[in-house]
């Protein structure tokens, strides 16, 4: 009973919040908020330009290099392990694969930002 109580009240603040959060916004609307630009200035060109590829790449290869360094980050407490051979055996090829990964994608020219 307790957990279909929790549920229900958990259902009706979020539909209230999401509810808020959609219609406040709308309420108080002016030309300058509806523009492409929220900044004031007028737009000069259309806000549909495609962007680069290169945005992308560089966002994607931001990531994987951030999720390995949170691979990484627990290696000093793992040291104190029983079984430490086994743990650098892991962290070095973890940081193989990066060096792999990396020299791959230079030898492509992906980090390139000239085309």
């Amino acid at each position: 009973m307790n957990m279909m109580v929790s549920i229900f009240t958990n259902y009706f603040l979020t539909s209230i919040l999401v509810t808020v959060a959609f219609w406040l916004p709308q309420l108080n609307t002016y030309t300058e908020k509806i523009s492409p630009y929220e900044c004031g200035f007028d737009p000069v060109e259309s806000a549909r330009l495609p962007f680069s590829m290169k945005f992308f790449l560089i966002a994607i290869t931001f990531l994987l290099f951030d999720l390995e360094i949170a691979l990484l980050l627990p290696l000093p407490w793992a040291i104190q392990t029983n079984n430490l051979k086994s743990m650098i055996t892991v962290a070095l090829m973890l940081i193989l694969i990066l060096a792999l990964g990396l020299a791959y994608e230079w030898m492509q020219k992906g980090l390139e930002w000239t085309e």
